[in-house]
Formats: C-alpha cells, sequence, structure tokens
C-alpha cells in the first residue's frame, strides 16, 4: 500500500492518492473522516495489474483518520503517519496528516 501527497500551490489543497495491490479483491474504497466513512462515495478504480489507486483532493492543515475497505473487510495502511484508537470500532484507525 502507497500513499502519495501533492500539495497545490495555487489553493490550500492536497491531492492525496492511495494506492492498494489487491489482486484478488473485487472491490477497494479508502473511507475516512474526509467522505464521512461512505465507500460507495471512495471506491478505487482497479487497474491492468491488479492494483487499486485513486486520487482525492483534501483541504490542507488536517488530520484524516481513515481505513481500507477490501471486499468488505476493514483494513489500515501501514505507510500511515500515525494511528488512532477508535473507541466506536475497538480498533486502531490509520491517520492521515496533510
Amino acid at each position: 500500500m502507497a500513499i502519495k501527497k501533492q500539495y497545490l500551490k495555487s489553493k490550500p489543497i492536497c491531492k492525496v492518492t492511495f494506492t492498494v495491490p489487491a489482486d484478488e479483491a473485487e472491490t477497494v474504497a479508502v473511507v475516512g473522516d474526509f467522505n464521512n466513512w461512505n465507500p460507495t462515495a471512495s471506491e478505487l478504480k482497479k487497474l491492468k495489474n491488479g492494483t487499486f489507486k485513486g486520487t482525492f483532493e483534501l483541504p490542507m492543515e488536517n488530520s484524516y483518520e481513515f481505513r481500507y475497505l477490501i471486499d468488505g473487510n476493514f483494513t489500515n495502511d501501514e505507510e500511515a503517519d500515525r494511528f488512532q484508537w477508535n473507541e466506536y470500532a475497538g480498533t486502531e484507525n490509520a491517520v492521515l496528516e496533510v
């Protein structure tokens, strides 16, 4: 898994690209604070090589909790900036700092 951040000089936005290698998966979405944990608004596109990829424009100077939803199962990105305990879910969420 990989996270790439591209800060725009023209506006306070960071383009964040999420890449998830999941050859066997049917669907992959990134859900989090930035999209109200809505998987239908954040599905990643499956590429020919089996990797899922998507880019989102997020306001800068914020932190966002997120997780990947791979075929209905939640998982964290080991390359996240940090991890935050989520009492509601009873597990840690990945955190993205932009």
